[in-house]
């Protein structure tokens, strides 16, 4: 990856977008990602990394450096319905883009437990492996297999192996609402851990249960969106983890992506379709969409540097879903930033963000410094005393193990109006008293930069230690809102 992103920068690319990371936590001075990465913002262009595909276990993402723009998954509103129409008249909701269809009419419905091989384990009899199913039991019925262990498409070629006319593919309880949309070999369609629950209930409770796949279709504006992906590994960062990660979250769920045709849909040996085009999920979907939005603002600011850009993305970002309220997980419960950062991408706003937080590249040697790290650049010497890797000008403010009282200094710099007043206003983590002075700044001219403190300190004794609890500080002028989010855990 090293030699592969220095052969880019000497290219003279713009803009850098990595879907790649790393499967377990890198120091800095061993992940050849980050240290690419620091070349490249060396040069000042921008580079944005996935966060990875581990979630949603915490502590799972890849790619924390600060000079890299972290980037999580998220939803979009749209989705490619194919309901399950079961035997009693019930429609379940459900999501494909297979291009197989069925007669219409009922078919033999099964779970795939009830139609195994005989030597299968019992705690994997849901999960549709290769081999598992039983042709003489599974032949002409549509079976609903379980995710848990093996792939998606995997699950749907074995129900083909098998006989079966149809899949159905239902979620865990941890994948909750998020339906990937993929390109069966078959006629299929996912269900979410709820419907997954009512077709398994429905199938155990008559003798001759039936089911049926409606064709799919493109329907828009879906609600609740964006929602945020389960897989989208989550924070906080094992190896820094004064640096609030993820950034931002973007697009990642059945994504319209090129694709080659030396490549099937599914990958799978069985299949022989060739296509231009695929529906992918990822961060590895979610990350273009932030480098295609950094190379706008690039084009419209040409002189901003990369940790501009990335500020104007972090601070302009959105909270709320397309019904007004806060962006949650996959199972409708609320989110946080250790799951999305700021929030939810908004490229017009980030065009225009007001104010922004910016580094330089010896801003992020002297962090490597408080980090222990002083052999990235050979020209640079730490300086005896350095600084805590909290100080770095970030547009957001991450306190691990807070043990009394913390103040961190913050830089902004005027890239709006000429003459301009910001007012700040906290909404500080539960139990936790943040204050910021001062709370007005005053600008004269674009260009100009301002400092303020921001002190954090526990304000009960009935904060839960080591538990993280999330706030959000805002500087605005009746134009331009600049959020920044805060997490606090308690020592």
């Amino acid at each position: 990856m090293l030699a592969a992103i220095d052969e880019a920068i000497s290219d003279g690319v713009d803009v850098l977008s990595i879907s790649i990371g790393t499967k377990d936590p890198t120091p800095f001075n061993q992940d050849g990602i980050a240290i690419g990465s620091l070349h490249a913002v060396k040069r000042n262009i921008v580079v944005a990394c996935s966060a990875g595909n581990s979630g949603p276990t915490p502590s799972t993402l890849s790619n924390p450096a600060p000079w890299i723009i972290t980037v999580g998954a998220s939803s979009v509103d749209r989705k490619f319905s194919a309901p399950v129409v079961l035997g009693n008249g019930v429609k379940l909701a459900g999501q494909t883009v297979t291009p197989y269809k069925l007669e219409n009419r009922l078919y033999p419905l099964v779970y795939a437990g009830q139609v195994i091989n005989p030597d299968v384990q019992k705690n994997l009899s849901g999960q549709c492996l290769p081999g598992s199913l039983s042709p003489s039991k599974a032949k002409g019925k549509i079976v609903l297999c379980l995710r848990g262990n093996g792939t998606r498409v995997g699950k749907g070629m074995e129900v083909k192996r098998a006989g079966g006319i149809g899949f159905i593919l239902g979620n865990s309880e941890a994948n909750g609402d998020e339906l990937a949309a993929d390109a069966h070999l078959l006629p299929a369609t996912a269900v979410n851990h709820v419907n997954a629950l009512e077709i398994l209930k429905y199938i155990n409770s008559t003798r001759a249960p039936k089911a049926y796949i409606e064709p799919a279709k493109t329907v828009l504006d879906t609600k609740p969106a964006p929602f945020m992906a389960a897989f989208s590994s989550r924070g906080p960062s094992t190896i820094s983890p004064d640096i609030l990660k993820p950034d931002i979250t973007a697009p990642g769920i059945n994504i319209l992506a090129a694709w080659s045709e030396a490549s099937s849909p599914t990958k799978l040996a069985a299949d022989n379709r060739i296509v231009k085009y695929n529906i992918l999920s990822g961060t590895s979907m979610s990350c273009p969409h932030i480098g295609g939005a950094s190379a706008l603002i690039k084009a419209i600011h040409p002189t901003w540097s990369s940790a501009a850009i990335r500020s104007a993305l972090v601070t302009s970002a959105g909270l709320t879903n397309n019904e007004g309220n806060p962006i949650s997980d996959a199972s409708g419960n609320p989110a946080d930033p250790f799951q999305y950062g700021s929030g939810h991408f908004r490229p017009t706003k980030a065009a225009d963000p007001g104010l922004v937080y910016d580094a330089t590249y010896t801003d992020y040697l002297l962090f490597l410094c408080g980090n222990g790290i002083k052999n990235l650049d050979s020209s640079f010497k730490c300086p005896k005393n350095s600084q805590s890797m909290g100080d770095l000008n970030y547009p957001s403010l991450a306190i691990p193990k807070l043990n009394g009282t913390y103040t961190a200094v913050r830089t902004v710099t005027n890239v709006g109006g000429g003459k301009s007043v910001y007012f700040v206003s906290v909404k500080p983590p539960p139990g936790i008293s943040v204050k910021i002075s001062p709370p007005i700044i005053y600008f004269s001219r674009a260009g100009q930069k301002r400092s303020f403190t921001i002190t954090v300190k526990t304000e009960t004794s009935t904060v839960e230690k080591d538990k993280y609890v999330f706030g959000w500080y805002t500087w605005f002028d009746g134009i331009h809102n600049v959020r920044s989010p805060i997490a606090v855990s308690v020592a």
